[in-house]
């Protein structure tokens, strides 16, 4: 399945911070469980690489890859480490270059009109639309579909259970990101088992 297709049908996209490479495994194989199978690992942990490489390996029907990637060198080396996709913060001409040099599919984040037309110029057509919340959030969003109706969006940031519907019942929005669906604390005895409950009611909210 082409990589706007598996967001299209998923719907959401958990961002997962691995601090502890042993977390990593059993939290990808919970989420995936819970019906969420397009996880987002944040290349801000020295933990990230190492972890994307272990959930490519090991968990099943995981499609998994890198976050906050910002330059050309990491998004080389999430590709090495089993990135199937790779989402950055921003837009520059490198990282898109990168994409298109390890063949690895990009999500770059966007926040204007100027940024999605640099986006458009550069053969895109789906963006992270972030920070969310704070850049106009759902009227924005729905306001983009007038002059850019070929244009899908992936809003992250400030993304809950409370605004999620508001988002996903656009058009123009192919699926969001969020982290609330990953228990706060994973060293908990029960934080695996907890994650997949949470992970299947974030599923159906996304579906309902």
């Amino acid at each position: 399945m082409e990589f706007k297709e598996s967001l299209r049908a998923t719907r959401l996209v958990p961002v997962i911070v691995i601090k502890d490479l042993a977390h990593a495994v059993p939290l990808a194989k919970a989420l995936v469980e819970g019906g969420l199978n397009i996880l987002e690992v944040t290349l801000r942990t020295p933990a990230a690489l190492e972890a994307i490489r272990a959930i490519a390996a090991e968990v099943k029907g995981a499609i998994v890859g890198a976050g906050t990637v910002i330059n050309a060198d990491q998004f080389a080396a999430a590709a090495q480490a089993g990135s199937q996709f790779v989402v950055s913060p921003g837009l520059t001409e490198d990282v898109v270059r990168a994409s298109r040099d390890h063949n690895v599919p990009i999500l770059p984040g966007i926040a204007t009109a100027s940024d999605i037309m640099r986006g458009l110029a550069l053969g895109l057509d789906t963006f992270k639309f972030f920070p969310a919340e704070t850049s106009g959030g759902a009227p924005a969003i729905k306001a983009f579909g007038g002059p850019f109706p070929q244009v899908r969006f992936c809003p992250t940031g400030g993304v809950s259970t409370k605004n999620l519907a508001s988002y996903l019942s656009l058009p123009n929005v192919i699926c969001a990101g969020g982290s609330w669906m990953v228990p706060s604390d994973l060293n908990e005895a029960d934080a695996f088992a907890k994650a997949v409950v949470m992970a299947r009611e974030a599923s159906t909210l996304a579906h309902a």
